[in-house]
């Protein structure tokens, strides 16, 4: 992914959201460094840890030197962890004021699948026409389901058609 330091942590998920062809059903967060950014909780419940606001927050404030990294925690039912790190670091004149998917490999996978063990299982048996629960899986999953496909394309035209904060106003 190619996104400008300015984009705030809460469009990021946004971003992750299209590329991974999820539906932002599920509570995500940020954490790096034993702090945590999401949407904060009214509820403040005694041992909840102290969450961020993630609108107020750009990725440039967390992530601030090639080779940073957090984790990106989506759906805590599930429990789908991503490592996100600063890769590269380019000017400001170089990149677009859009989020840009450079790469990807393999299709993601469906929401609520039950984690990666989950998705395990639903590989074992999606590919197995055999099975008993195939057709149950399939059609879970919405049809025919090709887990080695990506499409890059798709996925920027989805971001394209996103709209975005055209800069930082801070």
């Amino acid at each position: 992914m190619l996104v400008p330091g300015s984009i705030r942590l809460c469009c990021l998920n946004d971003v992750f959201q299209a590329v991974m062809g999820w539906t932002d059903s599920h509570l995500h967060q940020f954490e790096r460094d034993g702090k945590y950014w999401g949407v904060p909780d009214d509820d403040e419940l005694e041992g909840d840890i102290e969450v961020i606001d993630e609108s107020k927050v750009p990725v440039a404030k967390v992530l601030l030197a090639e080779g940073d990294s957090m984790v990106y925690l989506y759906d805590f039912g599930d429990n789908w962890p991503h490592k996100v790190v600063l890769e590269k670091i380019v000017p400001g004149d170089a990149i677009s004021t859009r989020p840009i998917c450079l790469a990807g490999k393999r299709r993601c996978p469906p929401e609520d699948v039950g984690g990666p063990s989950g998705y395990e299982d639903f590989l074992k048996v999606i590919f197995e026409p055999g099975h008993e629960e195939f057709e149950h899986f399939r059609g879970w999953a919405g049809g025919e389901y090709h887990a080695e496909e990506f499409d890059l394309k798709a996925v920027n035209e989805i971001l394209e058609r996103m709209r975005w904060p055209v800069k930082d106003r801070r």
